[in-house]
């Protein structure tokens, strides 16, 4: 052939192959823009053209939209074609299957769907394609057989994921807790695995804490009384108890687990740490407790020790009311403690607490200081631990009423660790202290500056410092009521309540225009509550919610009140109606999340399985 012709004959047929490709191209378009619409005679005219040049990439299309038009025949030839196309994908007799369903040929139907895992080829690709087209149908029990011809042919894979799966569509999910509890016996190591996906199948709940369902905890138990050895369901079972709270559920575990593999009180040590961070106070004491009584050769003991005395001394703290008695034996428990323990690690904590008692709740600042600066002067803590410490000095010396050694040690602070948080701690206090002294304009600028901080905290409490200051000088610039108030607020600070108190009154009776009405209500609602004098408390809290509703406290008065009447009256149903006041009156709100959440509580919506 001469090159020209060559040439024309090679334009041509690009020419012809353009075209035809366009034309696939429109009828695809057409095709799936008359299935998506439903009207699926229009879109069989294409979908014909598109099998004939590409069976199987446009079988699945073309079969649906046959069966939706009840050309059951045609989509029976065309299914049979792709059985000749490739025997091996025996999907397809699936499909023939549920042709003779729907036409109520029920033992063909099945005749096909057996056959169907007969001839299926165990190798994944051909599994996993039919396991799905059977669940595409809804016939889970059918995909599950899949599961089970592969699991024998692969007993080193035994689908155990899978086969949960197919019984989560089947809502069977006593079935799908044991295949994953199967799975984590068939190889520990999938614990954590395990644990997500049930967290996942199953649900998990912040308000009651983790996997939230009373079936996983029963399917557990069985396990573990059957294979007592088995410490892995165990492990899983203390891992669902941890979630949901119940640590007396765990502590029990915890504690077989423990005497059973005369293991070294880790477990009980470690959960006893957990119940203090969730405030079970009694759960945290038993766990320590048990540490201890395993002896001195256990290396937990010295650590049990110092962490029980650390969640007596919360606990004692954390009361509304306070046992000065059991507050003097837990001081010279600490003392002695303190007294053994010499290594830095296991001091800290127990000089912490000790100086916290003696300062703020006995009145023995003089024994405080004296330990702190012992401290601060002859032991070798690291920096930023000793500015912890000079910080806490500089609050027990302003309670002592010595606020210049107080600002000094501030100052100290600030300037030796400018770039850290601990800076901002110590600026902040140091602004108060100037609040205290009456220099407003220094105290807010510095407050001002720190709304800005890195800790949330500190740049919360340095925003309500700037607005007591702006809210009371207002634009007539009389600084003469707000130095009452501060210097009432110091007061409270050096445990001076009826000082304070008397202060708080006598700025009604000098300045009948101050703008502090909800402050002082508020500071007296706080000192009132420190004295344990609730029904003063309240009427504090009601006072401002009355006169002061849309000013600065009107959220934090509505909301304390309901911890009011939750915590120190019982009264849940009043704490109920006034958490409600919370979501209603105040929706934008910092406490409305903690409200809610009471609120539910109280209602009852959280009962535990």
């Amino acid at each position: 052939m001469p090159r020209y012709s060559l040439l024309v004959f090679l334009y041509l047929l690009s020419v012809y192959v353009l075209q035809a490709q366009n034309k696939l191209a429109e009828a695809e378009k057409l095709a799936l823009q008359y299935y998506e619409a439903k009207e699926y005679e229009k879109a069989n005219v294409y979908f014909n053209e598109l099998h004939e040049y590409n069976p199987t990439a446009w079988y699945l299309y073309y079969y649906k939209s046959l069966v939706a038009v009840k050309e059951y025949d045609k989509a029976e030839k065309i299914t049979k074609k792709q059985l000749r196309i490739n025997k091996y994908n025996v999907q397809y007799y699936v499909y023939l299957g549920r042709l003779y369903g729907i036409q109520n040929e029920f033992k063909k139907e099945k005749e096909y769907y057996d056959k169907a895992i007969k001839e299926l080829l165990p190798m994944p690709p051909y599994i996993y394609n039919l396991a799905s087209v059977f669940i595409e149908e809804s016939k889970y029990d059918y995909a599950i057989l899949v599961y089970n011809k592969a699991r024998k042919e692969s007993p080193d894979y035994p689908y155990f994921y899978e086969r949960a799966e197919v019984y989560k569509l089947k809502n069977d999910l006593i079935s799908m807790i044991n295949e994953y509890l199967d799975a984590l016996e068939f190889r520990e190591s999938e614990l954590e695995t395990v644990q997500m996906r049930l967290q996942n199948s199953l649900g998990y709940d912040d308000e009651t804490g983790g996997i939230n369902n009373p079936l996983l905890k029963q399917e557990l138990q069985k396990r573990i009384q059957k294979s007592p050895d088995n410490i892995v369901f165990s492990e899983f079972l203390i891992f669902i108890l941890k979630q949901q709270k119940d640590f007396n559920g765990a502590f029990v575990q915890c504690r077989a687990l423990d005497k059973r593999f005369k293991e070294d009180g880790r477990r009980l040590y470690d959960l006893g740490r957990i119940c203090v961070s969730n405030q079970d106070w009694e759960c945290a004491k038993r766990c320590f407790d048990y540490v201890v009584e395993k002896g001195p050769q256990h290396v937990f003991y010295d650590q049990a020790i110092v962490e029980g005395l650390n969640a007596e001394y919360l606990y004692l703290t954390g009361q509304a009311r306070q046992d000065i008695a059991a507050l003097k034996a837990l001081e010279e428990k600490l003392k002695t403690s303190l007294q053994k323990y010499k290594s830095i690690k296991m001091q800290l904590s127990l000089l912490r607490n000790l100086v916290n008692i003696q300062a703020f709740y006995l009145n023995n600042t003089t024994d405080a200081i004296e330990l702190l600066e012992d401290f601060l002067t002859n032991t070798q803590a690291e920096a930023l631990v000793k500015a912890e410490f000079k910080l806490l000095l500089g609050d027990i010396y302003l309670l002592h009423g010595e606020i210049w050694e107080a600002s000094l040690l501030y100052s100290q602070v600030e300037k030796d660790f400018k770039y850290e948080v601990i800076a901002q701690e110590a600026k902040f206090r140091n602004a108060k202290l100037s609040y205290y002294a009456g220099d407003f304009p220094w105290a807010k600028t510095q407050a001002d500056v720190l709304k800005g901080a890195t800790s949330k905290l500190i740049a919360n409490d340095a925003l309500d410092l700037s607005l007591i200051i702006t809210d009371a000088i207002g634009v007539d610039t009389n600084d003469g009521p707000l130095k009452l108030f501060s210097s009432a607020d110091l007061l409270v600070v050096q445990h001076k309540y009826q000082e304070a108190i008397l202060r708080l009154d006598s700025i009604n009776l000098l300045f009948a225009t101050h703008t502090l009405g909800d402050d002082i209500y508020f500071k007296k609602a706080q000192i009132y509550l420190g004295l344990n004098q609730y029904e003063n408390t309240e009427t504090m809290y009601k006072n401002i919610l009355e006169y002061f509703p849309d000013d600065l406290y009107g959220d934090d008065a509505q909301f304390k009140l309901a911890v009011l009447y939750d915590k120190y009256f019982l009264q849940p149903e009043k704490a109920k109606q006034a958490y409600e006041e919370v979501l209603t009156r105040y929706p934008g709100s910092i406490y409305t999340v903690e409200a809610r959440k009471r609120y539910r509580q109280i209602r009852g919506d959280f009962q535990s399985n």
